[in-house]
């Protein structure tokens, strides 16, 4: 999404258009910065360096940006139709920034260390495990704690954001359009059920998804689950001051047991959880959510890309899991997630890609 300077760049929008660029931007350069810092630093502390597989060419390093820039017209251009508003493109939780970042570097060699010693179920004293899916007892990503502490739920957004160079918020904002085209042509009966239509966000982490869903449709009750507390509260945290009369409902279960009646959502949705899942895992959510999505509901999801959509990026995708702990994640770019979906009864499916993410919108048959 490259800056140009034209007569229309000077009209209000034009300069807004101009902001979002520059924002964007300037996170990408953020991103990159600390990455390479961050690997000197550590290089610089350890003898074993840790280099990716399979690094990345000019070539790459062209079509990736390119990637980006697709991402980011595509985020403009939904907020330029009013799927959401063009203030939901600047925000950012700095007061998690600068309270968090620092954080960041001095857990750094912790991760490093985990990682080079390949411990991948290392947790900090006092945290307890018990009951949880195997699957899930992992330092995904080598973070510390994996997903059982404050500490790791307070770091996760900014190490996303790190991750993928400031884009993780376009990306996520990918299952808008269809989740809100969709709910539009849901059918209302407000002299029998004057209830908001609701949306549930299966494994909702920090609440990420949930936001910006209230951002585009600030009308629909919002529920979500997560297995873990820790997270759940950041959540609540992050989702306490969205623009709503209802407040978002958030519940500690696994997506593979929804502790929800039959056809209770008009929609449902799920940003980057299956690759973390096992593929019988993968299955049981799929199928959860076509249990408690209503007869002409629609299911969202977002997720990384796969092999079959991108194989100029296979080396990226051997890096992923090559770099960080991420053990379903091979078996993950080679599923059929099509197919999984229609076997749970879902039809009509669609999928695309943006940058580094795939989205999948299937439809539930009307009763």
């Amino acid at each position: 999404m490259t800056q140009t300077l034209t007569p229309d760049s000077l009209t209000p929008n034009g300069l807004t258009k101009l902001a979002y660029q520059t924002f964007q931007q300037s996170k990408q350069v953020f991103g990159f910065a600390h990455k390479m810092l961050s690997t000197q630093f550590l290089n610089a502390l350890s003898p074993t360096k840790r280099n990716e597989p399979n690094p990345l060419n000019p070539e790459m390093l062209q079509a990736i940006q390119s990637r980006i820039d697709d991402l980011l017209t595509a985020d403009w251009q939904d907020a330029e139709d009013g799927v959401y508003p063009k203030s939901a493109l600047f925000e950012n939780r700095w007061d998690d920034f600068f309270r968090y970042y620092p954080e960041l570097w001095v857990d750094l060699p912790k991760i490093w260390d985990r990682a080079t010693n390949k411990r991948h179920q290392d947790f900090s004293a006092g945290i307890n495990t018990d009951g949880y899916p195997a699957y899930y007892v992992q330092n995904f990503h080598h973070q510390t704690d994996g997903y059982f502490s404050d500490a790791s739920a307070n770091m996760y957004d900014l190490q996303v954001e790190v991750l993928f160079n400031g884009t993780a918020a376009p990306m996520r904002r990918r299952i808008l359009a269809p989740l809100k085209q969709h709910l539009s042509q849901m059918p209302l009966f407000p002299d029998i059920s004057p209830q908001p239509l609701k949306v549930l966000d299966i494994a909702c982490g920090t609440g990420n998804s949930l936001t910006l869903i209230n951002q585009a449709m600030p009308e629909v009750s919002l529920y979500g689950v997560d297995l873990s507390p820790a997270y759940l509260r950041k959540a609540n945290e992050n989702l306490s001051n969205i623009k709503s009369n209802i407040p978002a409902q958030l519940i500690q279960a696994n997506g593979e047991a929804l502790p929800f009646v039959d056809e209770f959502f008009e929609a449902t949705t799920s940003t980057f959880l299956f690759h973390e899942l096992p593929a019988e895992a993968r299955q049981n959510v799929i199928n959860e959510a076509a249990r408690v999505t209503k007869p002409g509901g629609v299911f969202v999801i977002c997720d990384s890309v796969q092999k079959v959509d991108t194989p100029e990026f296979a080396p990226l995708m051997e890096n992923f899991p090559a770099m960080f702990h991420e053990p379903y994640y091979r078996n993950y770019i080679d599923d059929d997630l099509v197919a999984r979906l229609k076997a749970a009864g879902f039809t009509e499916v669609e999928t695309y890609n943006y940058f580094m993410s795939k989205y999948w919108v299937a439809k539930k048959p009307a009763a």
